[in-house]
């Protein structure tokens, strides 16, 4: 009996110290949003914005959020740009606790960790600033004037827009202001840049300008970059796209380059739905309505799948 009890309890002691040795959710990831929660209250009335949403990006991705208006994808954006607070959860940037976070702590995670462009180009630059002046304005705390200026001629270089650099925004066209927003947003070289719809006021030539400059900050100072965007010409463009739907992530689509047998490349890009921490997925909608699920479905686990059948049961 005693031999027993000492087997169950060595037994216990080996997986409390499995499961203590096991690596932290998303603890090689960059950006890390586990079962994340967001509730606001209008008039009385509780909104749920982010339903237990989780997410990993890691360090050096270029990744577009897409979502129907209402889905949770502009709150989830304020939360990671540290302009709000989620209710439950938890998320992590470049090692920064969000949910932490003292008012002290929150101004220099702004400042210096991430970087932020918004859709309406007003939002971005300050009028009486010519776009080396805006460049340079987030930089005044740290170094000499002398650096400053000549990161800003850099960075605006980097955009392709150096000609620009004595205009003031009004001087410029939309996708300059964009991309001279882009390099404010670089100025303080934040470990992630954020941007909220930033080609939506913008023709699709010009959207892909402002993309490709998104592209060159990505490759050449390995900045991670996370864009919510409507636009599918540039959800397209990037190698992992994630949807949000009813404040949860929904499903993944991931792009490769293939070569065949001739050396020939080709972008082959496959979906994937997306299993929360759990265990809860959503089903494409447009599989549901083919196969007439609603409310239930029944399932079945196989050797190496699980089968979804609608549900067939009495009344």
């Amino acid at each position: 009996m005693t031999t027993t009890a000492n087997a169950t309890l060595e037994e216990l002691e080996r997986r409390a110290n499995a499961h203590r040795d096991r690596p932290s959710y998303g603890h090689d990831a960059l950006i890390a949003c586990d079962r994340l929660v967001r509730i606001f209250t209008t008039d009385g009335v509780e909104v749920q914005a982010l339903q237990g949403l989780d997410l990993l990006v890691k360090e050096g991705e270029l990744m577009a959020l897409v979502g129907a208006s209402g889905s949770g994808k502009s709150t989830l954006m304020n939360i990671l740009a540290g302009l709000d607070v989620p209710t439950a959860g938890a998320a992590r940037v470049g090692g920064c606790d969000l949910l932490a976070m003292t008012g002290k702590d929150r101004l220099r995670y702004r400042r210096e960790v991430v970087g932020f462009v918004w859709q309406q180009t007003a939002r971005n630059l300050l009028p009486y600033l010519t776009a080396a002046q805006n460049v340079a304005l987030p930089m005044q705390l740290a170094g000499s004037r002398r650096k400053r200026a000549e990161r800003a001629e850099e960075l605006l270089a980097m955009m392709d827009i150096a000609h620009c650099r004595d205009r003031r925004p009004h001087q410029l066209s939309g996708g300059q202001q964009q991309r001279v927003a882009i390099a404010v947003a670089l100025a303080n070289d934040p470990k992630v840049l954020l941007a909220d719809e930033p080609t939506g006021e913008l023709d699709s030539a010009t959207g892909e300008q402002v993309f490709a400059s998104f592209r060159r900050a990505n490759e050449e100072l390995g900045t991670t970059i996370v864009i919510v965007t409507h636009d599918q010409a540039v959800a397209t463009e990037v190698r992992r796209t994630v949807a949000i739907r009813d404040g949860r992530t929904s499903s993944e689509v991931l792009r490769r380059t293939e070569v065949d047998e001739a050396g020939r490349e080709s972008l082959v890009a496959r979906e994937y739905a997306m299993l929360d921490r759990a265990g809860r997925l959503q089903l494409p909608a447009d599989y549901t309505k083919a196969l007439g699920m609603e409310h239930r479905v029944a399932l079945e686990l196989e050797q190496d799948h699980i089968g979804v059948w609608p549900d067939d049961a009495e009344g």
